[in-house]
């Protein structure tokens, strides 16, 4: 077994064992919650340029399948797990996740008490960290005191597809998709509700958007910081007055708000996790979700077209946000889920029924 350490910014060196690639990576240290889902997380574009740590103690025991993945490549930058376990067992298990690891060249390393780097994390915020091979703890620590923190980094333009494409075209409703780092799991949904999905690059132009004549747009999730992404927000406005439905989720839903005027915020370890609840105001009901960021819409600085819908029961940050006099909607929270519960996937429901409203208009 080769030793290897996960080593903070701060100093706190944690050892284990290596699995997966062996390679020194940098990333921000994150935890998720969920229970089951790891191969969804590990191929999650929102998880660009993270080190991931799961709170479940046992990786791996149902092993890597075809149907669980949600983009091509793993995307995490390293992967931190209690145990791994070598031999799983599943119908679908194609390889264990020590060869997927391998396979995607992505470091791991396990024999750690993850739930205490979890509680550091939860006590002091995310940081930056590196699984490192190097016995030189400080020549490391200098090395993630020098580089570019992570909101600095433009993952949006790593993850985002490079050209335009779409899926099945004898789909009754068109649906124009903004790719900020799209799960495969949001296009099924819509594929499932008779949606052809056109996707188009993040910085795509508003008119080539348009040019396609979408019924509906789609804001995808994706990595980062939004703040990262203020040259596309004059398209995001434009959109947005075209008075085409539009549902925006996750960064999505940041990029909304902040085409607005609204202001966005890091949170200290984030939503992740597949058990946040969530209040829908209107109703009064609350949804256990499936969330994956790190920032925020303020509810400092709301505009007047803007309205909440939806908050986060656990720290009363903003989940869900609607227009005023537009068909324009948009949640925090990941509403395709995968992994999570499916409690949200209505959301998909209500962005069609909007689709239909407005052609049932224009008809007239």
């Amino acid at each position: 077994m080769n030793k290897i350490s996960l080593i903070l910014q701060d100093g706190t060196t944690y050892e284990g064992f290596s699995f997966g690639s062996k390679k020194d990576v940098i990333g921000e240290v994150v935890f998720n919650t969920s229970m089951t889902g790891y191969q969804e997380m590990l191929t999650d574009p929102s998880y660009r340029g993270q080190i991931l740590i799961p709170t479940y103690p046992m990786i791996g025991n149902y092993g890597i399948s075809e149907i669980d993945i949600e983009s091509d490549e793993i995307q995490v930058s390293g992967f931190v797990v209690r145990q791994y376990c070598e031999m799983p067992s599943h119908n679908n298990s194609l390889m264990n996740i020590h060869e997927y690891l391998l396979r995607n060249n992505v470091p791991g390393i396990y024999g750690l008490d993850t739930r205490s780097i979890v509680k550091k994390i939860r006590n002091y915020g995310v940081m930056m960290g590196s699984i490192s091979f190097e016995n030189n703890t400080n020549k490391v620590i200098d090395k993630l005191n020098s580089i570019k923190a992570y909101e600095e980094h433009n993952f949006v333009s790593e993850v985002s597809s490079k050209k335009v494409h779409s899926t099945n075209k004898r789909n009754k409703y068109k649906v124009a998709l903004l790719d900020l780092g799209v799960k495969k799991n949001i296009i099924r949904l819509l594929e499932s509700r008779n949606c052809e999905v056109n996707i188009f690059p993040y910085n795509t132009e508003f008119e080539k958007i348009i040019s396609s004549s979408p019924d509906g747009i789609v804001l995808s999730p994706g990595p980062g910081d939004p703040n990262n992404l203020l040259d596309i927000l004059e398209n995001v406005r434009k959109l947005i007055d075209s008075n085409i439905p539009i549902l925006g989720i996750c960064l999505g839903h940041q990029l909304i708000a902040k085409s607005l005027g609204a202001s966005t915020f890091k949170l200290p370890y984030g939503h992740r996790g597949g058990n946040q609840p969530v209040k829908d105001i209107s109703t009064n009901k609350v949804y256990v979700t499936a969330q994956n960021h790190g920032y925020a819409v303020s509810d400092e600085k709301i505009p007047d077209q803007l309205e909440i819908t939806h908050l986060n029961l656990n720290d009363g940050t903003i989940s869900g946000l609607c227009h005023k006099t537009l068909p324009v909607f948009s949640i925090q929270y990941h509403s395709e889920a995968s992994p999570g519960p499916k409690d949200s996937e209505y959301i998909f429901d209500q962005f069609i029924e909007k689709i239909i409203s407005r052609k049932k208009k224009n008809e007239k």
